[in-house]
């Protein structure tokens, strides 16, 4: 893919960065309504936690999450980083991968369980996956997150072939300064 001109990959940069960042943010008021949820001292408080989780679930969290992994996509593909020349890019776009399928497929069926519960007068069964889902999402993008600003680990084996086929082109020895 061609590169991105600068005020496109900054202005993409600026968009992936607040839907990420709102992606774990959301996930810590799914959290915090899945605890509301399971602890709460009435049906009534329950009910009201576990629809408000429905309504984040069903307009937010899938948007948010597939927005994060399309422009985290582009932005790779657009720059010098690419998608599988860096391990900390390599991880974080198959970690997202993996988070933005279980947020489509369990986490939301999960929410829709609570949901028929709730609306047919039973209590929530396994209120406790409520918490433990979004718990475990909410560390993958806290790490996701550190991953983005520090850029541990380095060249993959396929960025250490493309940087030496272009040193080879260049003129240059592998590793010596551009």
């Amino acid at each position: 893919m061609q590169q991105l001109k600068r005020p496109v990959r900054r202005a993409l940069l600026v968009v992936h960065v607040v839907v990420s960042v709102g992606w774990l943010g959301l996930t810590l008021g799914v959290l915090a309504l899945g605890i509301t949820g399971a602890t709460a001292g009435s049906a009534e408080a329950a009910e009201g936690a576990y629809r408000s989780m429905n309504v984040l679930g069903d307009w937010l969290l899938i948007p948010v999450s597939l927005l994060s992994l399309i422009s985290g996509v582009v932005l790779s593909l657009g720059t010098p980083w690419g998608l599988a020349r860096y391990r900390w890019v390599y991880v974080k776009f198959w970690l997202t991968l993996l988070t933005t399928a279980a947020t489509a497929f369990a986490l939301r069926a999960r929410i829709d369980a609570a949901m028929a519960d709730v609306t047919a007068g039973r209590a929530v069964g396994a209120a406790t996956d409520l918490i433990l889902a979004p718990s475990v999402s909410l560390s993958v993008y806290a790490f996701l997150t550190a991953i983005s600003v520090l850029k541990p680990w380095g060249l993959t084996a396929r960025g250490r072939r493309l940087r030496g086929r272009a040193a080879a082109v260049s003129g240059r020895r592998v590793g010596s300064p551009v």
